[in-house]
């Protein structure tokens, strides 16, 4: 009785990696090109410059289907075509490893841990979540917040609240910055690109969804954390050990803050300035912006005083650590090589739009907000998931009546938040840091996430109006 109870526990289910996951939605494209009829819509050049369908000009063209070895070539395909973005997001996440490994953050940490006392440091919730909100919407940072995560976790638990709390501040920092981004470059950068919109455009609604969100969270978190200290018993993970990561205020304290992290956190301040000033201003793309941020990571290390190899020996680190997710957005890129081809998203799109054109445009902003939250399960990867749906959004929204600023923020949305809750994305990876156990997580998040899709959803029926 006892082997067949075990045989059972290890035949449990366990899901796909993600690139077959990718293949396989490559190759039930493949075959929908033989199923579903080729068609195009007739494109036409907006007031605004950009290139959009014409309603109501769907149109049957001769069919193209792709046989199976050109799905397995669109896989190489999709590399090529997404190599600007592949290479972008090498330089940068290298990048940015090298500013976050210099430790500034963390001395800002202990920073101003000196200045809060007693009670009032309960502000360090909504403070860090901004700060890794403002991090994660501007310059993309979420796998390289990873290693702040037991940091908090051990500030959490030496101020009286738990590891969850911890996990929370970056979790939600993390994930609330990519929903509610402003200038993300891997997200809202690529999608306004995908849908023709000028790169920065919309910044000061996106700029009140992610602060509106912050403070639902914020509150949420917060009064769960002192719930906590008032009673520890009520801790999701009461009972759980973390000695590992258990520190005290004192010693939080004594983290170094000197002159050379306060140079690199400036470094980074010029460095977001300088990305908003040329985006804007000059028109830059991802060869200007690898530009930037290289140097950003070169001044950063030059001020901690290391050398060449150890430079480039983190640098490599950062390429290792990155590949898998760099090979996604090709994976995923080639899904959009297969339904090109194909010639049938314009076929998907207006199949789409017979039943969302009939409804009032709010709704079909909400029911684009359920589709990316739910593609977010599959392909886990903000990129990936720009390059995959946005070239159906994007067009989706012109035949719908809504504009395409809607169709961004509903893809930033769904693609951000999910990336805390799905055990596809990032949450196995944060939990097992943080040693919170995924369904103790879940407990905390779930009814948080529901909270924060209803105020998603009221946020993409403003924008609707406004947009």
């Amino acid at each position: 009785m006892k082997k067949n109870s075990e045989t059972k526990q290890k035949k449990k289910f366990e899901l796909p990696h993600i690139f077959v996951l990718l293949s396989a939605i490559i190759l039930v494209c493949a075959i929908a090109t033989w199923l579903l009829p080729a068609g195009e819509f007739e494109r036409a050049v907006n007031e605004a410059g950009t290139e959009v369908v014409v309603p109501g000009t769907y149109h049957t063209v001769e069919s193209s289907p792709v046989g199976l070895f050109d799905a397995i070539k669109a896989i190489y395909n999709g590399m090529l075509n997404g190599a600007d973005v592949i290479f972008f997001v090498f330089i940068a996440y290298a990048a940015i490893g090298l500013i976050i490994s210099t430790g500034a953050f963390n001395g800002l940490v202990a920073g101003l841990l000196k200045v809060l006392k007693g009670k009032t440091r309960a502000v360090i919730i909504p403070i860090f979540i901004l700060v890794l909100g403002c991090a994660s919407s501007t310059i993309g940072v979420f796998e390289e917040a990873f290693p702040f995560i037991p940091i908090f976790v051990g500030i959490a638990i030496a101020l009286g609240y738990d590891a969850v709390v911890g996990l929370a501040i970056v979790a939600l920092g993390t994930g609330l910055g990519y929903s509610g981004a402003v200038m993300n470059p891997f997200t809202v950068g690529m999608a306004q690109s995908i849908a023709g919109l000028p790169q920065m455009s919309g910044i000061p609604f996106r700029l009140v969804c992610h602060l509106t969100m912050i403070v639902v969270a914020s509150a949420f978190t917060i009064r769960y954390a002192l719930k906590v200290q008032a009673d520890p018993a009520k801790s999701l993970v009461h009972g759980d050990s973390f000695d590992h990561l258990t520190m005290n205020p004192e010693e939080i304290e004594k983290h170094p803050f000197g002159i050379r992290e306060k140079l690199v956190l400036g470094v980074l301040a010029a460095g977001i300035a300088v990305i908003v000033w040329g985006t804007k201003m000059k028109g830059w793309y991802f060869e200007d912006l690898s530009g930037v941020f290289l140097i950003m990571g070169i001044i950063s290390s030059l001020i901690m005083g290391w050398g060449p190899n150890i430079i480039a020996k983190k640098v490599a680190r950062s390429f290792a650590d990155i590949a898998v997710a760099c090979m996604m957005i090709g994976f995923a890129r080639g899904i959009l090589v297969v339904l090109q081809n194909g010639h049938i998203i314009d076929t998907v799109v207006y199949a789409l739009s017979i039943p969302l054109s009939k409804l009032p445009g709010w709704i079909s902003g909400e029911a684009m907000l359920i589709v990316q939250t739910l593609l977010n399960f599959l392909i886990p990867s903000g990129s990936g998931q720009a390059v995959t749906s946005m070239p159906i959004m994007a067009p989706l929204a012109d035949l719908c009546g809504i504009s395409r600023q809607v169709a961004v923020l509903a893809f930033q949305f769904g693609d951000g938040l999910s990336n805390i809750i799905w055990p596809t994305a990032m949450t196995p990876i944060m939990c097992g840091i943080a040693g919170v156990k995924m369904d103790k997580w879940w407990k905390f998040i779930v009814p948080l996430f529901l909270i924060l899709l209803v105020t998603q959803g009221v946020l993409i029926a403003i924008a609707t109006c406004i947009w």
